[in-house]
């Protein structure tokens, strides 16, 4: 069993060991071992980057094995420079996640750890398959785990969200089977994904499969117009669903963009290429604006996160370096920040059982460690230079300026909506007088609480400091993967 391997299958065994654990008595020692696993699996990722070799572009810790013979399918894994980081960030956000739910969740406790280890080798498995069937597998897959955690542990309306999150999901991912078994039948069946960079395709064959990938992917993202799933799921999921959704989940229809919808159809990826950085510019403006007049918390940075991810895709789709590479960087640092930004809000509402923005005011008074944590993220969230969320918007308004000025301009103003509903949110749920008698009773965070949000404000601000090991690691992938969309595969 390889490094890839161990990285999926660690912490899948630990969550089918949770969940043979039984009841709510042993939910100490469910915690135990659920942290044990997430740490054990986060270590195990840690070789990838130690050995990943910089002066190239090809897939590394390949490993490869038959599965289903009959169609040609192989258990097929490797990482390039596009991916690797995911399998960290993943691994690293559900040790955070763990930590986050260590008191507030106190039913079927074995449960909901074990469907966060499940679902964090899942999405590792997205992150790694190079065959397109087993691809198919970990990214459907992914929705049980997540739908049950929005589906038990939600808020009062988290069967309307479990379900409104799964059909929307479900609906897209069909038509990427359908494309994939398309692309399976004219390659002479073969489901390796090199085989089909490589497959030359007419104009309208590319076509119908880059909207049959963009159905999937797009609502992953999710994009505007099909993002009004995320805003309800948030809402109603826990604070470590929110936080794997948001610093995860996402990622994975953006990286499908990366891997597939580029790759397999370039000359239709550049054909259209600018319907989707219309989609994004609406992102990233129009729903900035939608966030500034939000009074649920939770909503407000869930919007947050359609306009932040509207940056990734329209930095994918202007094809130059800054702009995609920026766009990776955005992905690891919304990772990063917006799960940091969930956590806070999770910190509150369980002393305060609220999301709601008028509940609050001067929690500085009574929480200055917390606060100050917040304000960190807060600003990480705004674009602040110095912080992780600044190097990725940065890079790809550099992007879009060397393509096009004004889209350029268009992108920049993001920071400036940005700054503004980050920074009203947290004038009135932080500063000022104390606000009420539950914001007088708050007591400042635990230890427990620290450490997670510390392990989140390094991050935040190693990457915001020091970027270059995230770049580097991408540039050569990135190349590669420009000069193979440059190139036409017209048939």
């Amino acid at each position: 069993m390889g490094l890839l391997s161990l990285a999926i299958w660690t912490p899948i065994a630990f969550g089918v060991v949770l969940l043979a654990l039984g009841r709510d008595e042993q939910a100490k020692t469910v915690r135990w071992v659920a942290l044990i696993g997430a740490v054990l699996s986060f270590l195990v990722t840690l070789p990838l980057y130690s050995g990943f070799k910089l002066d190239t572009s090809a897939m590394q810790f390949v490993e490869q094995a038959p599965w289903i013979d009959r169609l040609n399918v192989a258990y097929h894994l490797g990482v390039d420079g596009i991916s690797l980081w995911f399998v960290l960030l993943t691994a690293f956000i559900n040790v955070v996640v763990i930590i986050a739910s260590w008191e507030s969740i106190t039913n079927r406790v074995n449960q909901y750890m074990g469907a966060f280890l499940i679902l964090s080798g899942l999405m590792i498995g997205v992150f790694c398959a190079l065959d397109g069937l087993l691809f198919y597998v970990f990214f459907e897959a992914t929705l049980i785990p997540m739908y049950l955690i929005i589906g038990i542990w939600g808020g009062p309306n988290k069967i309307y969200a479990a379900f409104k999150f799964f059909l929307y999901t479900l609906l897209g991912s069909l038509l990427l089977l359908i494309a994939l078994i398309y692309l399976y039948t004219q390659s002479g069946g073969s489901f390796d994904i090199a085989t089909w960079h490589a497959m030359p395709l007419t104009s309208t064959e590319q076509t119908f499969i880059f909207f049959a990938f963009f159905s999937a992917f797009a609502v992953k993202v999710p994009m505007w117009p099909v993002h009004t799933w995320l805003p309800d799921v948030h809402v109603e999921a826990p604070t470590g669903g929110s936080a794997v959704l948001a610093a995860i989940m996402l990622k994975l229809g953006a990286y499908g963009f990366l891997r597939f919808s580029m790759p397999i159809a370039p000359d239709a990826a550049r054909e259209w290429a600018w319907l989707l950085i219309a989609l994004s510019v609406v992102a990233v403006i129009y729903v900035g604006l939608v966030a500034m007049v939000q009074q649920d918390m939770k909503k407000l940075v869930a919007y947050s996160s359609v306009a932040h991810m509207g940056f990734v895709t329209l930095g994918f789709f202007i094809f130059n370096d800054l702009g995609v590479s920026g766009g990776l960087v955005q992905m690891i640092a919304h990772g990063f920040v917006s799960g940091a930004m969930f956590l806070c809000i999770g910190v509150l509402y369980d002393r305060v059982h609220s999301r709601e923005i008028a509940d609050y005011g001067g929690v500085v008074n009574t929480m200055p460690k917390f606060t100050a944590f917040a304000l960190l993220f807060a600003m990480a969230n705004c674009g602040l230079p110095g912080t992780a969320g600044f190097v990725g918007e940065w890079m790809v308004i550099l992007g879009a300026i060397k393509a096009n000025f004004w889209l350029g301009f268009a992108a920049s103003t993001a920071l400036i909506f940005g700054a503004a509903y980050t920074l009203w949110m947290f004038k009135r749920v932080y500063f000022g007088p104390v606000a009420n008698e539950h914001v007088k009773e708050l007591t400042d965070i635990n230890n427990r609480e620290f450490l997670m949000l510390a392990l989140l404000a390094i991050a935040v601000m190693v990457m915001g400091l020091y970027p270059k090991p995230f770049t580097d690691v991408m540039d050569m992938s990135v190349a590669e993967l420009l000069k193979h969309v440059a190139q036409s595969k017209l048939n």
